[in-house]
């Protein structure tokens, strides 16, 4: 009897041939199954009636953008990982993915053995061993409920990404800690090296806007060259 696990399925959505065929290779050598859909109509068919485990989505996309076809996943699909893959670096085009729905963002050209890395993140965050049940986190009036993962400020519920609830829990539960830009990329991205990229600003940005806002008081701070702390005074 073979009790080897099922391979994770991986759904492709990419327009351009050989980036499709590159991410292909990539993946089937390190174990995953993979499938292709080379237009936003298509993938997005896919991803909503067949049991993928992640899905990597570009952005410029032909019949459906990127954008509106990871918002429509996540209408049904709310908890599959989505990684966007996009030749877009302006920290606007990076906003509007995690908006969507997209859980991280990889820019191209990219090397693979980054989005490997992402990959396994994905997957990770998403197993079930990574579900904590039956504890409610707090600070001032924000409540973050770990078994249902449902986040409200002031009693009114916040809507958060998958990435973005995790960056969160890992904020709130280092209440009055700063946390370093390293501290976040090990906790929250697994990841142990410079990628170049401002991930961590722009997911700063969104939280503030979602959690801070439009409510009193203020609890993301900024500690110039430091990073940031979770608190209820500046």
């Amino acid at each position: 009897m073979n009790n080897d696990p099922e391979p994770k399925r991986i759904l492709i959505i990419e327009d351009d041939q050989r980036i499709a065929q590159l991410l292909t290779r990539g993946l089937t050598n390190k174990g995953f199954e993979t499938e292709v859909s080379y237009d936003g109509v298509l993938g997005l068919r896919r991803a909503r009636t067949v049991a993928f485990d992640l899905v990597i989505l570009d952005i410029n996309l032909p019949e459906l953008s990127g954008y509106e076809v990871c918002q429509r996943i996540r209408e049904s699909k709310p908890t599959l990982p989505i990684l966007m893959l996009t030749a877009m670096s302006e920290m606007e085009d990076k906003i509007e993915g995690f908006e969507a729905g997209a859980d991280d963002y990889i820019v191209k050209p990219f090397d693979f053995r980054e989005l490997y890395h992402r990959v396994l993140v994905g997957l990770r965050r998403n197993s079930p061993e990574a579900e904590t049940v039956g504890k409610v986190l707090h600070i001032a009036d924000l409540e973050v409920f770990l078994d249902s993962k449902l986040v409200r400020r002031g009693g009114k519920e916040i809507k958060l990404t998958a990435r973005e609830y995790e960056f969160l829990v890992f904020l709130v539960k280092n209440k009055g800690k700063v946390l370093s830009k390293n501290d976040i990329a090990a906790q929250v991205w697994d990841i142990h090296f410079d990628t170049g990229t401002n991930v961590i600003e722009v997911y700063i940005n969104i939280l503030r806007r979602k959690i801070d806002r439009d409510f009193e008081p203020k609890l993301i701070h900024t500690r110039p060259s430091l990073g940031y702390i979770l608190r209820e005074y500046p």
